[in-house]
């Protein structure tokens, strides 16, 4: 009797014991769930280029998109991606969601040449035209022809217009400097002009000589009267140069250009070549190209 009532006892406390493991076990996983496995999400198609090379994939505002490779200036960032200068630790923690044509995309840059609408993309002709222009034209003063382009997804509730950008920037430069932008007559181009008070320097009454403080301004509004354009460019530098902000209602995106002031009269030409451009990149969610990718390798 006392060796069958030990053994009983031994079972019911093994039993016990494995319980209590299980237990343990399962209050474990739910209490750390970031020890868990990372469930494995296969990758959708993603389009090559001739060599080989995968695009870029991501939503872009409203739209699915598929860069080519080679095209991208840097290299594109996610929304919820620490940035470049962000804590380490945070950095050490984040993991990206595995890339989809759903995943949202900040932002990302390249170059684009404004004669012809062509992108520039590397192991393509216009790697070497872009080296070529930068040593005949550039050392001797001539305009560069190639624009920088940051392509920025908007969204949530953000406006998309300039108003406020525009209204708080004329503020500031009275606040800080003391200068007044004065509307100019005469439009420039189909574009507002604003001069900081009316392109004479107070302190000499002359002209400006430098432009550090007293860029052109420019802008253009949509019907309903929003600023959709904002334009700022030097012109006392021995390269003057624009900086051209403009935003797209039906992509969701804020588009930053910069240039030689000698291609400022085609502002409008530029915006549209480079919705072309981007819309020559849309996907369907499963990756199938909807049209001619400009800037193919």
């Amino acid at each position: 009797m006392m060796k069958s009532g030990w053994k009983k006892i031994l079972i019911f406390m093994l039993l016990l014991w494995q319980v209590l493991l299980l237990a343990g076990c399962d209050y474990y996983v739910s209490e750390q769930p970031e020890k868990q496995p990372v469930q494995q999400v296969q990758e959708p198609f993603r389009n090559q280029d001739s060599r080989g090379r995968y695009d870029t994939i991501g939503k872009l505002g409203t739209h699915s998109i598929s860069i080519p490779a080679g095209v991208i200036d840097g290299w594109a960032r996610y929304m919820g991606a620490p940035g470049d200068f962000a804590d380490p630790k945070i950095k050490a923690k984040y993991q990206r969601p595995p890339k989809t044509y759903d995943l949202a995309i900040e932002s990302f840059g390249f170059k684009y040449r404004i004669t012809d609408g062509d992108v520039y993309t590397s192991f393509r002709q216009t790697e070497e035209d872009y080296r070529r222009d930068n040593e005949t034209l550039i050392p001797y003063g001539k305009p560069f022809p190639w624009a920088s382009v940051s392509a920025y997804g908007v969204y949530g509730a953000a406006p998309l217009n300039f108003n406020f950008t525009v209204q708080d920037d004329f503020r500031v430069s009275k606040e800080v400097t003391n200068i007044d932008y004065i509307q100019q007559e005469q439009p420039l181009y189909g574009l507002t002009v604003y001069k900081a008070n009316n392109g004479i320097d107070p302190k000499t009454g002359e002209p400006w000589k430098s432009d550090t403080l007293a860029e052109d301004k420019m802008i253009h509004k949509d019907q309903a009267g929003n600023i959709k354009t904002y334009i700022d460019c030097e012109f006392t530098q021995h390269k003057n140069f624009c900086h051209h902000m403009f935003y797209n209602d039906d992509w969701h995106i804020q588009v930053w250009i910069s240039y030689n002031r000698t291609y400022l009269p085609r502002w409008q030409e530029m915006e549209g070549r480079i919705m072309q451009i981007l819309d020559s990149w849309r996907v369907t969610r499963e990756g199938k190209l909807l049209g001619k990718q400009i800037g193919k390798a």
